[in-house]
């Protein structure tokens, strides 16, 4: 069986959010497995707390040599100044032995993400991630196409071909909207599809 991760740093919840619907699709492919887990986070508690942060994910802690045990590896995290969460970008670099060892190479690897505004750089956090996964040797899947609700105007929200995304609010007054949710389940889905497929 295929074994999907899907690894994600959250703060005020909406990637948390979006990390269970990606799991969701994954889940809904035969032969695949699939684990839902958080990266640690490195703001000081107090400050934590201070700023709003969602204290109760009940999402286990991941820790960096674990992602040699999968086949395929979801990361999502929120844009920071158009690059991933420095709380994810200090897991990532932590995985310096995995690629010593080439222990990632032909693994499958996919990014989604959140902003606070419709350009707060969804895209560029995604594609700066991505060279991450190459470096790796991972075989990089977004978000084909296929998935039509990406390409509607009927609302605003995130998603392009690179991953699924939402739009969180200037005060993160916005959770994300099922189209949203749809695109990250399609995600997870395709992701595990195509883990199976290399697996098998």
């Amino acid at each position: 069986m295929a074994k999907v991760l899907v690894l994600y740093h959250s703060f005020y919840g909406h990637i948390e959010t979006m990390a269970a619907a990606v799991a969701l699709g994954a889940r809904s492919v035969p032969e695949t497995v699939v684990d839902l887990k958080r990266v640690p986070e490195t703001v000081p508690p107090d400050v934590f707390r201070g700023a709003g942060g969602k204290a109760d994910q009940a999402a286990a802690l991941a820790k960096p040599e674990e992602l040699a045990n999968y086949d395929a590896i979801v990361f999502g995290a929120p844009t920071r100044f158009g690059n991933v969460s420095a709380q994810m970008r200090t897991f990532i670099d932590q995985t310096g032995p995995l690629w010593m060892s080439g222990a990632l190479v032909g693994k499958v690897g996919s990014v989604f993400t959140s902003s606070a505004t419709q350009h707060g750089g969804q895209e560029s956090t995604i594609l700066t991630f991505l060279p991450t996964l190459l470096h790796h040797g991972m075989v990089v899947v977004g978000l084909p196409y296929a998935e039509r609700r990406q390409m509607g105007i009927d609302e605003i929200k995130g998603g392009s071909p690179y991953g699924a995304a939402t739009i969180a609010g200037g005060q993160g007054e916005r959770m994300p909207s099922e189209q949203e949710l749809g695109m990250a389940e399609f995600q997870g889905r395709h992701v595990a599809t195509i883990a199976t497929k290399l697996h098998g």
